[in-house]
């Protein structure tokens, strides 16, 4: 039998502020074992996939940031958890009437989806 994990979320931070506070920020972060990260990627390069399916892109991140499982989101929705793995992957196209339920689910603006 599968068991439904939640992926664990990498965070990003940045501050601003003083440079001096931002330097002891920095210092602080070290010696509690973190490291900064200078060079970006691109979101297209990291993100492939989002390329012949954003709305599903989409879908999938906007679910993962409320920390939901499919099955959470077809609880809250109505939507099958087949449906929603189609529409993630891009073998299913969200509509118009999916996309207001997804979207009321995920605090989000229905238009992202389509």
């Amino acid at each position: 039998m599968q068991v439904h994990t939640k992926k664990r979320p990498t965070e990003a931070v940045r501050f601003t502020g003083p440079a001096d506070k931002v330097q002891e920020l920095r210092r602080f972060a070290a010696a509690i074992g973190l490291k900064e990260v200078g060079d970006a990627v691109p979101w297209r390069a990291a993100f492939p996939e989002a390329e012949t399916n954003l709305p599903g892109s989409v879908l999938k991140g906007a679910r993962i940031k409320e920390g939901l499982t499919q099955v959470e989101l077809k609880e809250r929705t109505g939507i099958s958890q087949h449906h929603i793995s189609e529409m993630e992957t891009g073998k299913r196209p969200i509509g118009k009437e999916s996309a207001r339920r997804l979207a009321e689910a995920l605090n989000v603006d229905y238009r992202i989806f389509l």
